[in-house]
């Protein structure tokens, strides 16, 4: 008998880890490695924030709190959620999770029965797919090119939908894209929506601060409020305020769905750390400017790689509009040998090859269903990306 439960072969270990793993290990020998494979902003949480922490513990705020999250907690994503969005929702219709991962996690496997299907856009983020595989679902992917910015086609969308879709799943901004959808993009898919009554919607706004050029995010339930009693509306504190470690993730959803994750969320995990979820309140209730801040950074980062990676031979990068990831093709150079004699077979090949010849670490993109491109974060120093870029161009020109 395997003491290893078969659910396990359905997924694999995040690749994204495992390439700063790998990173990692290169640095410790002393190999001089640039790792831009990891979605962790690079700027420090704000100090009100951690000021916030401190009070917290001092005044002695580290008990058990519901499951579900504090009410003062609760009631600032609702308030939040009715800032940025015009999203109604009340206390009792949020739920506060250890990070966006769990919250993810918690309404697969609250909801879904074999033979459910989610609807999954790629490039996608390396989890969805698997957390609807421990759900005992089944993804289906829906390619969407690079020449339509990375985007869902509502045709596309219809074409994917079966009696068995119980989730359609959208990442906007997109990891590993950076593709964003805009109120105007998102009236055709949430039209389709409306005429599949028994899909349920989840929609991942976690990066929608990080947007730019004057582009204004949307989400489904602000563009169609007639799907609100069947959407989860996930967002988080990691990305726009830089509290990844902090493990705070959120969501809005129907009350009968956020009692169902509630449950089975007080069998696992319990309540988030007390400690984060006060600071997780002055986040959302305090100053906003830093993120401005933040933003105008990532901004002048994301010009500067996309203007090197496109000087590099067999690279093609489209410029995206959020989120803090680039994802350029490298169909140019498959079929090719770099200078230390490795063949590029595939996107998985240049990357390996990449670290090991340059030191640069990225993932490639079959990591997140979309063999042939490879994603970079920007999330690091300016010197550091410069470093980077001029290694990647090195390595293209190598190519032979």
């Amino acid at each position: 008998m395997s003491l290893i439960a078969e659910r396990l072969d359905r997924i694999s270990p995040s690749q994204t880890i495992a390439i700063t793993t790998k990173a990692r290990a290169l640095k410790a020998e002393g190999r001089n490695v640039i790792s831009l494979s990891a979605g962790e902003p690079d700027f420090d949480t704000p100090q009100n924030v951690k000021d916030a922490a401190i009070r917290a513990i001092q005044g002695g705020d580290t008990k058990y709190t519901d499951v579900a999250g504090t009410r003062a907690l609760r009631q600032a994503v609702a308030d939040k959620f009715k800032r940025d969005s015009g999203l109604d929702y009340s206390a009792d219709e949020i739920i506060i999770s250890t990070g966006g991962k769990q919250v993810i996690f918690n309404a697969m496997v609250a909801t879904m029965n074999a033979g459910d299907e989610a609807v999954i856009p790629t490039p996608c983020w390396v989890s969805y797919p698997d957390i609807v595989s421990l759900a005992d679902g089944t993804p289906v992917f829906v390619p969407c090119g690079q020449n339509n910015g990375f985007k869902l086609r509502a045709e596309d969308l219809e074409a994917a939908i079966t009696p068995r879709t119980k989730w359609f799943m959208l990442n906007s901004p997109c990891n590993p894209t950076g593709a964003a959808y805009s109120a105007e993009e998102l009236r055709p898919i949430c039209d389709v929506l409306l005429r599949h009554p028994d899909v349920w919607v989840f929609t991942d706004d976690i990066y929608e601060k990080l947007v730019y050029d004057g582009f204004k995010a949307a989400t489904v339930v602000q563009v169609e409020p007639r799907l609100r009693d069947r959407t989860v509306t996930m967002n988080g504190c990691s990305k726009a305020y830089a509290m990844t470690g902090w493990r705070i993730g959120f969501a809005g959803a129907p009350v009968r769905l956020v009692k169902a994750m509630d449950k089975l969320q007080s069998q696992s995990t319990s309540n988030t750390s007390s400690v984060s979820q006060a600071a997780a309140v002055e986040a959302l209730t305090g100053p906003q400017g830093f993120i401005d801040e933040m933003v105008a950074t990532y901004k002048t980062r994301r010009d500067l790689v996309v203007s090197m990676l496109n000087q590099a031979p067999g690279v093609n990068c489209h410029s995206p509009e959020g989120a803090f990831y680039v994802f350029p093709s490298v169909h140019g150079c498959i079929g090719k040998t770099s200078r230390g004699g490795a063949v590029i077979k595939d996107d998985e090949s240049f990357v390996t090859a990449l670290l090991q010849e340059e030191g640069v670490a990225a993932v490639h993109g079959a990591a997140f269903m979309y063999p042939g491109h490879f994603r970079i974060s920007y999330a690091t120093d300016t010197d550091s990306l410069t470093k980077a870029c001029e290694r990647i161009q090195h390595f293209c020109e190598g190519l032979r």
